[in-house]
């Protein structure tokens, strides 16, 4: 994200304006939960971040469920639990939102409830009996949770290849955020993509 403020001729900063604040979470959690030797497979991505910035409250909870999703079926059982929770609480937040066709929440985590269903039941029972109708939460706050939860299920996760996973998580919330905000290629950084730069 620093490198995505130096394209987008912004001040040096990991909280670009130039990047929704929810795409901007995740790419830093990308980042820091990905290996150094494939760190530097990012840097493609970096371009297409920039300018996909909007108030679409939509894209938080897109992103929530694709992290979710992808991180279910091979986290461990304890985040696998909080992460079943929390694709159930972003199914009550998209019932109040205007649905979005193109990206089939709803059917993404339906296919990862389809491959633990005993998560699904272990989150039912505990919404049903701890959480009290009716009550509320910052809904950044909670997607911002489901997010963290969900890369550290990749990344720590006994699989071949998390860093290849968390790569593709990323670029399938560009994505999403692409549909949701629009295609930013109309906003050319302000310097250019091979202008020297040494990323860490």
């Amino acid at each position: 994200m620093e490198f995505a403020s130096y394209l987008a001729g912004e001040r040096w900063s990991d909280h670009p304006r130039c990047t929704h604040a929810a795409l901007a979470f995740l790419a830093r959690m990308v980042n820091d939960c990905t290996s150094d030797r494939h760190r530097s497979e990012l840097v493609e991505l970096i371009p297409a971040v920039i300018g996909l910035t909007g108030e679409d409250p939509r894209v938080e909870v897109a992103i929530a469920v694709r992290a979710a999703a992808e991180a279910l079926p091979i986290a461990s059982e304890e985040r696998q639990r909080a992460l079943a929770a929390g694709l159930l609480c972003c199914e009550r937040v998209l019932d109040e939102m205007e649905p979005m066709p193109a990206l089939r929440p709803a059917e993404r985590i339906r296919a990862a409830f389809d491959q633990v269903p005993q998560a699904e039941r272990w989150a039912r029972r505990f919404l049903a009996a701890y959480v009290a109708a009716g009550t509320e939460r910052a809904v950044s706050r909670m997607m911002e949770s489901i997010i963290r939860i969900g890369v550290l299920g990749i990344a720590q996760a006994c699989v071949s290849e998390p860093d290849a996973r968390l790569r593709r998580l990323l670029a399938g919330a560009i994505d999403d955020c692409t549909v949701l905000l629009g295609d930013p290629a109309g906003s050319a950084p302000a310097r250019p993509v091979g202008a020297r730069l040494r990323v860490a």
